[in-house]
């Protein structure tokens, strides 16, 4: 069913595309040699080039583009054999030049595609109109002086990715599983970290509604928001806000608008601005950029395997939900975890310790999965212990535990605690027999009807055997010998 939004005139459909820039993982800048390893002190990584002195010429960076070149093959898109850098003409307090060193007409990454899972089960397709490179600006700072504003230019000049999306979604659901995801494939490529609390992924989220089935309406960009959780606030609010004026009979107006996170709304920030108000024109100390084919597919042989491709091989080889194996691909390492705890094991048993015990006891503890005390092969131990009938599910929970706290091996942790699982029928046998004899009034309650009674009896044999015995044994014996 589609996402609508009910106003006082009917349902309200919303219409979304996202831009996203992304900053590339590179140990220098876009046009200069500085560094751009994030949280320096304030204008250390600066060059005459990223403060923009007269006379100093950008020169490009060939890792940055293979990463840009990484990134659309990652995102299913077209690589454009030929691009061309322009400057995109804007004044801001913290860009030193007056203008952008960007890509316009001709961006370096094509149309391309990426999934997304929703929570229904649902699976999207979510369409890219470009993506191309330009440099990042500094960042001004209000706080650090009573009338004064500061500027650090660590930031200006880093190679940053634009990620734009078609209009293609519906909700803020999908926005956020599109963000997500979006972050997720520039993390397995290595292109992005991804951390939206440091700045180096920030979203700028496009939003209109209209009456469903009509033209689109007039849309607001909110700029720089820095968290899915944002992303998904401000569609709400900014998508009620447009409906709301519009059936008051006023108009929406195109501009640019901020998310401010602690009044919960967006605010102007200035009119919408179209490419002509930029001038754009190709940079004159910058050849335009070509690649050739046999770069491009050197750059693809290198590719990991990535998030969807992983998802489909966990469901048709190990047989995982498509809920489960979409939380699995969510990191990186999870992936590495279950693939080494699952080797030669049953998939689906590993899939339920490591998303429902492990991880639930990691968040628990404020540890990432590297940091866990349990590693991936001594999980793959437990479940062998289970699958084997060493140990009940319920022990194995103990086990856990203990190797939580104490990080050793499972098979240590039974043998030192005795706590292998009374397979021998002889002796389940003759637990079940104290346990009848001790009971003769409710033997007698069973046989009368009573059938519920039979968990009793099954608790107090597991009880009697310290949880050891073999659940599926006590039953069948049991059965055995109250209806005998």
């Amino acid at each position: 069913m589609a996402y609508t939004i009910q106003g006082e005139t009917g349902a309200w459909e919303l219409v979304i595309g996202m831009e996203v820039h992304a900053q590339i993982i590179a140990n220098s800048k876009l046009f200069s040699g500085s560094s751009a390893k994030f949280g320096a002190e304030q204008n250390h990584n600066v060059s005459l080039v990223d403060a923009a002195m007269p006379g100093m010429l950008p020169v490009l960076n060939e890792h940055c583009v293979e990463q840009a070149v990484r990134t659309g093959l990652g995102l299913n898109a077209k690589i454009n054999n030929y691009s061309v850098f322009e400057r995109k003409n804007y004044f801001y307090a913290d860009l030193p030049q007056g203008y952008q060193i960007s890509q316009f007409a001709h961006p370096i990454v094509g149309e391309g595609i990426i999934e997304i899972d929703l929570d229904d089960g649902e699976v999207k397709k979510i369409g890219i109109t470009r993506l191309h490179m330009e440099q990042d600006a500094g960042k001004s700072m209000h706080d650090q002086h009573p009338t004064k504003s500061f500027v650090d230019l660590n930031r200006s000049g880093c190679a940053l990715m634009e990620i734009v999306s078609e209009p293609d979604i519906r909700s803020p659901e999908e926005a956020t599983a599109y963000l997500s995801k979006l972050r997720m494939i520039v993390r397995y490529l290595g292109t992005c970290d991804g951390n939206m609390e440091e700045g180096s992924m920030r979203a700028d989220v496009n939003i209109s509604v209209r009456k469903p089935g009509d033209e689109y309406g007039t849309r607001c960009e909110i700029k720089n928001v820095n968290s899915l959780r944002a992303v998904h606030q401000c569609i709400e609010y900014e998508a009620r806000r447009q409906i709301e004026l519009i059936e008051d009979g006023g108009t929406v107006d195109q501009e640019t608008r901020l998310w401010d996170p602690n009044k919960m709304e967006t605010r102007p920030l200035r009119s919408k601005e179209e490419a002509h108000d930029y001038r754009y024109f190709p940079d004159p100390d910058l050849l335009p950029l070509e690649v050739a084919n046999d770069w491009i597919e050197d750059i693809r042989k290198t590719l990991p395997e990535l998030p969807d491709d992983i998802k489909h091989r966990f469901v048709d080889e190990y047989g995982l939900s498509h809920y489960d194996a979409s939380v699995l691909i969510a990191e990186k390492d999870r992936v590495e975890y279950f693939e080494t705890a699952a080797k030669d094991r049953d998939a689906k048993l590993t899939a339920n310790w490591l998303l429902n015990e492990l991880l639930g006891a990691l968040n628990k503890a404020g540890l990432t999965l590297t940091e866990s005390p349990v590693k991936a092969q001594q999980l793959g131990e437990l479940v062998s212990l289970i699958e084997d009938k060493t140990i009940s599910g319920k022990i194995a929970k103990d086990v856990f535990a203990d190797m939580m706290e104490t990080g050793k091996n499972p098979a240590d942790i039974v043998e030192e605690k005795g706590l292998k699982q009374v397979t021998d029928t002889g002796a389940i046998e003759a637990l079940i027999d104290e346990v009848i004899a001790e009971n003769p009034d409710n033997v007698a309650a069973y046989k009368g009807g009573k059938d519920k009674l039979f968990g009793f009896f099954v608790g107090q044999v597991m009880k009697k055997s310290q949880g050891k015995a073999n659940p599926a044994a006590v039953n069948e014996i049991l059965k055995e010998k109250l209806n005998g």
